[in-house]
């Protein structure tokens, strides 16, 4: 049996599952966002990357919500095909499988990061625009 997935196959899930998102797979992405930041926690293969997942749900709501459209549309279908793939019990290399189970999952949250790292960093960059003018008009 596999126990890993390599970043070629979790490339081309990204981008197949990218040109395929549905507005229906954004929506469950929102609905179900406390799940998936429950399969990141400290101590698993995931742990790394509870900030990046907080900051790719804050990306995908506001992008939904209408606040932040100055991201294309693959970026979008990326980072959700990423987090619904977290949410897959049953990927390439099912969850149940200890420890192994939830690596493909970290490889694939990996791959998204760095494919989608400037989309990213110019939406963190908008969103510490937005808390600094609240900031100031207080």
């Amino acid at each position: 049996m596999r126990r890993t997935i390599s970043e070629d196959e979790a490339g081309k899930v990204l981008n197949d599952g990218a040109k395929a998102i549905t507005d229906d797979d954004i929506q469950q992405v929102i609905n179900r966002a406390d799940a998936i930041q429950r399969k990141f926690t400290v101590h698993s293969p995931l742990g790394r990357f509870i900030a990046d997942v907080k900051i790719m749900l804050s990306l995908v709501k506001d992008f939904w919500n209408k606040k932040y459209r100055e991201v294309p549309w693959w970026t979008i279908g990326a980072v959700v095909t990423a987090l619904l793939y977290v949410l897959n019990p049953v990927d390439i290399v099912p969850d149940f499988i200890p420890f192994f189970g939830l690596l493909d999952d970290a490889a694939v949250v990996s791959a998204c990061l760095f494919l989608i790292e400037k989309d990213l960093n110019r939406y963190k960059n908008w969103k510490d625009g937005i808390a600094v003018e609240d900031e100031g008009s207080e």
